[in-house]
């Protein structure tokens, strides 16, 4: 277990007061679209002290990961399986912590065990003031503060301080090697290590947490980019394999790079970040890393508010908003404001252990399946793939083919529903797909009349990779149904 320090924050929280006091104008956007900072020294420590020990994994009851449409900016809210809380940054500077606040207060939460800075830009702090001081005022206060010691000279890091000052609360300057003892979960530091990478550059030094819940895990980078990103699979290689991985720097083409997520080897990515951003957040470069690998994914810019629950051995997924989690089909989705009413609904589930998605029948409180002979509900699988045409692919395209099988007691319309393989490829079913219980239908890749159990792609080159591809199908809801590789 690591070692924890509590900060020497009086040369910290001096600096915040001088600047309180000095009619500082208003913070104006630097190319990240955060406040313009300047990073100090950062301050000395007191002897270290060791911290709980958080490390006990318990696979009993429910852990809860919030992931909350803030904008352009990036908040978590993560509520244990014994009802301690945590909360990964606090949005935007520009909304004083109001979604974040509306958001706990909607979910009843008066208290934050543990707050985590992932990094001090004004996106990642700009309602920890606002969130410090609602709970001490208003309900019952915050526990501990998890901080990677990188400091700021905006005011928005002056307000966090002094609000730290004022509540007196426990701030803890943390590095790798570090654990959270949040009960019932392991929640692991896996960087930044100790004296820092690239001279203390905010960004590659952002504290990166790692939670265990049983099989479930979910990784939380900040806004690291490629050198942090490389020390964590250094350091830590496959330990660095998670169930659902936050995409770093929401989006941006310098975070989420290929080794990270060969390592990582996520179920599933969420990228947090508005539908018009400034910045064109998520970038094209990241979403074809994700497409390439065929991990579905969720932007709060379109899913809205995003909750994962885990019982442990499989990951429940609910968004507010449905809409397509391919990622190359992401802009496709309707845009949802922050703070938008819509309740959650259930979408697929994620078994742990292999990364397979199912419909949501599958229980969330027992680890468990639902009884199968009670399902009544259609279900679609492949059949066969013909991935590799006999002769020359190119001039034998109705040769390479997918057949799908209805697998489930009722019909299944597929009016709608798209075919995409790893590069985005789509193919998309017409009107009048209809599937019966137990039939099958093939989709070829070349040209011919569509019938009832033959449809064709229309493609003028091979679509199917002959070394190994993923057939991705996702619903008209946008709802990813089926998502299955060969090699």
């Amino acid at each position: 277990m690591g070692r924890l320090r509590v900060a020497a924050i009086v040369v910290l929280l001096l600096t915040a007061s001088l600047a309180g006091c000095t009619g500082l104008s208003p913070p104006q956007a630097d190319s990240n679209g955060d406040e313009t900072a300047t990073p100090e020294e950062p301050a000395s420590d007191e002897p270290p002290e060791n911290s709980d020990d958080g490390s006990t994994t318990s696979t009993a009851g429910t852990l809860e990961v919030h992931y909350i449409a803030v904008g352009q900016a990036a908040s978590v809210l993560i509520i244990g399986p014994d009802g301690e809380t945590m909360l990964i940054d606090s949005g935007h500077f520009n909304d004083d912590g109001e979604h974040v606040i509306s958001y706990l207060d909607s979910h009843d939460i008066d208290r934050i065990d543990y707050l985590v800075t992932s990094h001090p830009d004004a996106d990642h702090i700009g309602g920890h003031a606002e969130v410090i001081t609602h709970l001490e005022t208003n309900g019952d206060g915050v526990g501990e503060i998890y901080d990677p010691g990188i400091t700021s000279t905006t005011q928005t890091y002056a307000q966090y301080l002094d609000a730290v000052e004022t509540h007196n609360v426990t701030l803890y300057e943390a590095r790798a090697g570090d654990t959270i003892p949040f009960e019932g979960v392991t929640a692991e530091i896996l960087g930044p290590p100790e004296g820092y990478l690239d001279g203390e550059d905010r960004n590659e030094n952002s504290l990166v947490v790692q939670l265990h819940h049983g099989q479930a895990s979910f990784l939380f980078t900040g806004d690291a980019e490629a050198d942090a990103e490389q020390f964590l699979v250094n350091e830590y290689g496959g330990q660095l394999e998670t169930t659902v991985l936050k995409a770093g720097h929401h989006g941006s083409s310098s975070s989420t790079g290929d080794r990270l997520l060969d390592a990582t080897t996520p179920a599933a990515v969420v990228i947090s970040s508005p539908y018009d951003s400034q910045y064109d957040h998520p970038h094209e470069e990241t979403l074809n890393r994700l497409a390439t690998r065929a991990i579905p994914s969720y932007w709060t810019a379109t899913h809205g508010n995003t909750v994962f629950q885990s019982n442990g051995t499989h990951v429940t997924v609910g968004t507010q908003q449905s809409a397509p989690t391919a990622p190359l089909s992401l802009r496709d989705g309707t845009p949802i404001e922050p703070g938008a009413s819509e309740t959650i609904t259930q979408r697929v589930v994620i078994n742990a252990s292999s990364g397979a998605t199912d419909s949501p029948a599958v229980a969330t409180d027992g680890g468990t399946d639902t009884d199968s002979s009670d399902n009544t509900e259609p279900a679609l699988a492949i059949a066969e793939i013909n991935a590799d045409a006999a002769g020359d692919d190119r001039e034998n395209l109705n040769d390479e083919y997918i057949v799908f099988e209805n697998t489930g007691d009722t019909s299944l319309d597929l009016t709608a529903w798209t075919v995409q393989d790893e590069s985005g490829a789509t193919y998309t079913f017409p009107g009048g797909s209809v599937l019966d219980s137990g039939e099958t239908v093939t989709l070829r890749t070349g040209s011919g009349d569509d019938t009832a159990t033959e449809r064709y792609w229309g493609s003028e080159r091979p679509i199917w990779n002959n070394a190994g591809d993923t057939v991705i199908v996702t619903n008209v809801d946008g709802e990813q149904v089926l998502a299955q590789s060969y090699s």
